[in-house]
């Protein structure tokens, strides 16, 4: 009960200033860790004013309850200051409101540029500008301040005691880089996950050199607070969506008249308010100063649901790319929901991306049967990662997309090997914890490290998202505030890093298809000929030995085929073919390594002029048109026949494929295939060239004398109302 008290005081002071000690209160100043930095005895020495532990408590801490893998001198000065942040993290985010305070923000910054530099030995800069000895003052003048700042007249702080006092407080010029961010964000879910942690600093950094600003961090900090209090408000002003349970809205547009939604349905449109939460889309139609109905789509429940960009505009006309198009059994026709701007397609970019997180992660969620906390654990990740992604929109106005996404499980299935991804987080969710007590053996420190909690679940619960009720949870516990264990490098990371090593390649090989496509018709078919110039040499050479221009080699040709078939080798051509083709490729690969591949080098026809090219179109589309009918015809007529609408012609096909059954019952099929090829090779031999001519326009005119089937087009009904 002791410790539950002192803990609920420590919270409750954790962002209040007091303006002097209390009577008596042991004001012994921190002593600095020597192998540690400057920076890092400053982030650790505010880490034990918050946890009420002095530094030597907690290096023992850590000496006692880490293993001895973390423990090695090379990592120990950065395992160490990991053990101290991530205990603090924990602590710090039992409050709901850690977001909107700049000291929290500074002070994970600073556990950022600490973990860059956690070892003293590597204060080079710190080395020169400081001698030793001023150095070591300047430590205990900082870590004094932090206990005695409370004699000026703004009181102390938990995280900073004084801006001019802090003796090793952050210069501005300094920055953090991909590796200390990748590292420390993740320690709290709502700022960072594992899995899109990269993708974040990049974000974060596109416009400052791939270093991150303390200026730049704090504003999406900022941000972020912002967006989960909006969402927080907008769930208490949807009364009109009925929302279930556990259901929380993620994002509404369509409030501002001059950015409206407007719902495409057939050819009819209505402007309104579009909301998204973690189960469905809700669409309400704008009425006569007040909101219809809302029509649910549901994006939880196996539907068979398709949400893809689409073209829309007046009248069913597909004129402007702003539109996303869901479709799913459930409704009779696709819905087209299109975000009006006046440049780009910002709107709709961002509002596919969400969406299809959503999707995604009830798709997996059926597809690995993830059930109770492991369902919850799941669309709470989904859920953060959307408020992160709207986060960085709405403060950078930056919106990443691919391989480059915010949100988890759109990465997972953009990146190369995703499924990967995927089954790692499964594997972790199998081992969720649903209560506090848990099953290991130890001290509280030792169950973080063996048990996995859903942080992301719990996350939301103290934002005031949702409600515990089906875990056994002890308010009084401490859990981990984020995805990040110490000394251990999470599996999810390493399968991302691995995925993104082969996006690299992905993106690379890409990147020259982009540099050969060509555009025109013409160009393009003169592009293929000439890449299928050897196959179609070959098969214009057979051709010529069919027509028997040269009797010797045509007889020759004919002579070997047959020998070739009679012997049974013809089963080990494609074989032969393939080991050939193998043997090229590893022929060109051991004398060419390392030479440039020589560019394809062809003449591109005479350039066209836009009224050619459309001409040139339009002959293309009628070929097509030509060659389709064709394939009609041909099909009504096998129609007629099997019903027998000109009888003689159905008797003699009938006696035909008769005759043909017996001849594949007891001739072997190699004889069968010999005499096809004679059949056709000697076709045009001089004393065949007559009789195959008439044996031909006899066929032919047997085939025109045939009736097609009937065929009755029947026109849709119109009046059929929509919605």
């Amino acid at each position: 009960m002791e410790n539950k008290v002192r803990l609920l005081e420590n919270i409750k002071t954790m962002f209040q200033r007091r303006n002097s000690n209390a009577p008596g209160e042991d004001c012994n100043s921190p002593k600095p860790i020597p192998i540690l930095s400057t920076i890092a005895n400053s982030v650790v020495a505010r880490c034990s004013k918050i946890l009420e532990m002095s530094t030597e408590q907690l290096q023992n801490c850590f000496d006692a309850e880490m293993p001895d893998s973390v423990q090695q001198s090379i990592t120990y000065a950065r395992s160490l200051l990991e053990f101290c942040s991530c205990k603090t993290l924990s602590v710090v985010t039992m409050r709901s409101d850690y977001l909107g305070n700049k000291e929290f923000r500074r002070l994970m910054y600073d556990m950022m540029l600490a973990w860059e530099t956690p070892g003293a030995e590597g204060e080079s800069m710190h080395k020169a500008r400081q001698s030793p000895s001023a150095e070591g003052e300047s430590i205990h003048k900082a870590i004094a301040s932090s206990n005695q700042g409370g004699e000026d007249e703004e009181g102390w702080s938990l995280f900073y005691s004084s801006s001019t006092d802090m003796a090793v407080q952050v210069d501005d010029k300094k920055t953090v880089g991909p590796d200390a961010f990748c590292r420390i964000a993740p320690a709290c879910a709502a700022v960072a996950d594992v899995i899109t942690a990269e993708n974040l600093f990049d974000s974060l950094t596109s416009a400052s050199g791939h270093r991150l600003h303390f200026l730049i961090f704090d504003k999406y900090l900022q941000t972020l607070d912002r967006v989960l209090k909006s969402a927080k408000n907008l769930m208490g002003a949807s009364s009109n969506l009925q929302l279930v349970e556990g259901e929380i809205v993620l994002d509404v547009d369509g409030t501002i008249p001059t950015q409206p939604v407007l719902q495409h349905i057939g050819i009819s449109a209505w402007p309104g308010r579009l909301t998204l939460t973690n189960y469905s889309l809700y669409f309400e139609s704008l009425g006569v100063g007040l909101y219809d109905k809302p029509v649910r789509y549901d994006l939880s429940m196996d539907q068979k649901q398709v949400i893809k960009p689409e073209l829309t505009g007046p009248l069913g006309a597909r004129l402007f790319d702003k539109a996303v198009m869901y479709k799913s059994t459930a409704i009779s026709e696709p819905v087209h929901l299109e975000f009006p701007e006046f440049k780009g397609s910002s709107r709709r970019d961002y509002w596919l991306d969400i969406c299809l997180e959503i999707l995604r992660v009830h798709r997996d969620i059926r597809k690995y049967n993830l059930k109770g906390v492991q369902q919850s654990e799941a669309i709470s990740r989904a859920v953060l990662g959307v408020f992160r992604c709207r986060a960085v929109k709405e403060a950078f106005h930056i919106l990443s997309s691919n391989y480059k996404t915010l949100l988890p499980f759109n990465l997972a299935e953009s990146l190369p090997g995703g499924d990967t991804i995927l089954e790692t987080l499964t594997s972790q969710l199998a081992f969720l914890s649903t209560s506090t007590q848990g099953n290991a053996s130890g001290t509280a420190c030792t169950k973080q490290l063996l048990i996995v909690y859903p942080v992301s679940l719990l996350t939301l619960s103290k934002f005031g998202f949702i409600a515990l009720k089906d875990l056994n949870w002890d308010g009084e516990a401490s859990y981990p505030a984020g995805y990040v264990r110490v000394g251990v490098v999470d599996p999810l990371e390493v399968v991302v890093k691995q995925s993104k090593l082969n996006t690299g390649k992905a993106e690379a090989a890409q990147a020259t298809v982009d540099q050969v496509k060509v555009d025109g018709i013409d160009t393009n078919l003169a592009v293929m000929k000439e890449l299928l110039f050897p196959v179609i040499s070959v098969a214009n050479y057979i051709q010529h030995l069919a027509s028997w221009e040269e009797p010797l080699k045509s007889a020759v040709f004919v002579v070997v085929m047959c020998y070739t078939i009679l012997s049974g080798w013809i089963g080990y051509i494609l074989p032969s073919l393939l080991v050939f083709l193998a043997v090229l490729m590893l022929w060109r690969r051991h004398f060419n390594e390392g030479k440039p591949v020589k560019a394809f080098k062809m003449t591109p026809p005479p350039n066209r002029n836009a009224v050619e090219q459309l001409i040139t179109l339009q002959e293309a589309i009628a070929q097509v048109e030509a060659l389709i009918q064709s394939g009609n015809v041909i099909l009504l007529k096998i129609r007629a026949l099997l019903f027998a609408l000109l009888p003689q012609a159905t008797e003699r096909v009938a006696v035909m494929l008769v005759l043909a059954a017996g001849l594949f019952a007891l001739i072997p099929l190699k004889h069968i295939i010999l005499l096809a090829l004679l059949e056709a090779f000697t076709r045009e031999m001089p004393l065949r060239r007559d009789s195959s001519y008439r044996w031909l326009r006899r066929v032919r005119e047997w085939w025109f004398r045939i009736p097609a089937a009937p065929v009755q087009l029947i026109k849709p009904d119109d009046s059929k109302k929509r919605r």
